[in-house]
């Protein structure tokens, strides 16, 4: 393939399918961009000839990161212009901790992963058919410029299915996360948390308030998952219980609990998690 042809080619690659017709859904398969190059040079590549074209250039087959339609992404880049240097301003100085905080939850019926098995026989894991029973979780990942060492600490709640059981964490139970983590860190803390009901209605803003002294709060854009590490912790610890055959809820709690116990005891993953939003210190 001609040299300019190739630099069209990986333009119109980055452009997406639905920008040339194609949207049903986002995925470029050989067969499309065979397509796409025969629409423009009147040239048609056999499947193996644009494999080895596409990996010359680059490119390369990989799962893709799914991101809510619903995203604006110039109030994502509006946020992180402008609002992230406010919070690097009032962890500087209030000589605080930068926490991020988000929810999880986790079923008997876990994701699945890829396990090892004859060519030909479909692997087959026994998990339970049982509907009921559920682990919230609630973590913070806790950092600040002149500590090295990430913090996490987390919630959890074991929903068995019993009558007025609660099923999830509410203001109060917010409330007293961020006061143990408070008295932990031993420190002023700057939160930074999604725009969930439970974080910004009445009853939230009152116990915020009731915390000026110590906590200040900042709002992340909606459908921003990529810029909270925290995230990173739940894709961590869900990775790890694929295709795990808990039989009852309170086995699959105790192993999610040994799993995040784990990663509190490594910074440097959990720094990772941090460098992977690009919400980076800049230098004073």
């Amino acid at each position: 393939m001609k040299p300019h042809w190739q630099a069209w080619l990986a333009t119109a690659l980055e452009e997406g399918p639905a920008a040339h017709g194609w949207t049903e859904d986002q995925r470029w398969t050989l067969p499309r961009i065979a397509v796409l190059v025969a629409r423009r040079f009147h040239v048609r590549f056999s499947p193996s000839q644009l494999s080895r074209i596409l990996h010359e250039m680059g490119f390369s087959v990989q799962v893709p990161v799914h991101r809510a339609v619903e995203r604006d992404l110039q109030a994502v880049e509006r946020w992180t212009a402008e609002v992230w240097p406010e919070v690097e301003k009032a962890v500087r100085e209030q000589d605080a901790w930068l926490v991020f905080e988000d929810e999880a939850g986790q079923s008997l019926r876990p994701p699945k992963a890829r396990t090892w098995s004859c060519r030909g026989r479909a692997p087959v894991v026994k998990v339970t058919g049982k509907g009921s029973g559920r682990v919230s979780l609630a973590g913070l990942v806790c950092t600040r410029p002149r500590d090295p060492r990430a913090r996490l600490i987390y919630r959890m709640l074991v929903h068995t299915g019993r009558k007025g059981e609660r099923k999830g964490f509410r203001e109060d139970d917010y409330a007293a996360l961020l006061d143990a983590a408070h008295h932990q860190l031993g420190g002023n803390i700057v939160l930074v948390w999604d725009n969930a009901t439970q974080h910004k209605d009445a009853v939230m803003r009152e116990l915020i308030e009731a915390r000026s002294a110590w906590l200040t709060v900042f709002r992340l854009p909606p459908y921003t998952p990529d810029l909270n590490p925290a995230e990173g912790v739940w894709a961590h610890l869900k990775k790890s219980l694929a295709n795990l055959a808990a039989c009852t809820i309170r086995q699959l709690a105790a192993k999610a609990r040994t799993r995040l116990k784990k990663m509190q005891y490594r910074p440097d993953l959990l720094n990772g998690f941090i460098r992977e939003t690009g919400l980076i210190f800049t230098s004073p």
